[in-house]
């Protein structure tokens, strides 16, 4: 009999994997792109991709370099401030591009805003073509529009490319009922459904970024960034971290 929880998610085919910006800086000095993580993060997407055949994306956020949203708070025009942090994520995503062929592994950075200098423009039938011949494809620049933040754009470009499953990587091992860096007894849930995070308000995704997986039967799975082999374990299809999905495969996941 096989396992009900690698039947929801084993050996995706093509999956999109989002990293906030904090997941490029080093978390013991005040390098805000630390070349280690990033060599890091860099080989365990090539070992996806080469010893499981996984189709990998990338969105990137920039949050380590600028972060639109505290710009904004403090006076800066909202969308000055989003444009800027876009640029923020094409430094990020040359950045693991550079470490990705470093380890021999071919890689694209698309952009949504017009850089042609240094990345593609976004076409998406071309994004699926460099997918479909082995490349990691990164996207920056979110959406391409102020007022939606990296998440949304995950969702996005996830659906666009015909992802079977959304990795949001995160600095915890899943979601929680509380933030467990401050509630010691703050629970773990192994799935969730999409309904549980809206009407609970969990800070995991924002709501467009859920709405729009919930609306396309689009996984999200939740998982510690930091976890050794994680992202490789993930898209091998292990049980890994937070399961979110509809009710069907939420309930699957035991």
């Amino acid at each position: 009999m096989t396992d009900p929880a690698r039947d929801i998610a084993r050996l995706p085919h093509r999956v999109l994997l989002k990293l906030s910006g904090e997941a490029f800086a080093s978390a013991s000095s005040d390098e805000t792109i630390d070349g280690a993580v990033v060599e890091r993060i860099a080989l365990e997407l090539a070992e996806a991709r080469a010893e499981f055949g996984t189709q990998v994306a990338v969105v990137v956020g920039g949050g380590n370099i600028f972060r639109g949203v505290a710009a904004a708070a403090s006076g800066m025009d909202r969308a000055t401030a989003d444009y800027m942090g876009m640029l923020a994520t094409a430094m990020n995503g040359l950045a693991l591009q550079d470490a990705l062929e470093q380890a021999s592994c071919p890689t694209r950075v698309m952009s949504a805003i017009a850089m042609n200098e240094i990345a593609e423009p976004y076409i998406r039938r071309r994004a699926v073509r460099h997918l479909e011949k082995g490349r990691v494809v990164i996207f920056v620049a979110g959406t391409g529009n102020p007022y939606f933040t990296t998440d949304t754009a995950a969702a996005l470009r996830a659906v666009e490319i015909g992802a079977e499953v959304l990795l949001k990587a995160t600095k915890v091992d899943g979601v929680y009922d509380a933030d467990p860096m401050t509630v010691p007894g703050a629970r773990r849930y192994d799935r969730l459904e999409y309904t549980d995070l809206l009407r609970d308000q969990l800070k995991v995704m924002d709501g467009a970024a859920v709405s729009l997986c919930m609306e396309n039967d689009l996984p999200i799975v939740v998982f510690d960034l930091n976890g050794q082999d994680n992202i490789a374990r993930v898209a091998f299809g292990e049980p890994v971290g937070t399961l979110i999905a509809g009710p069907a495969a939420a309930g699957a996941r035991a």
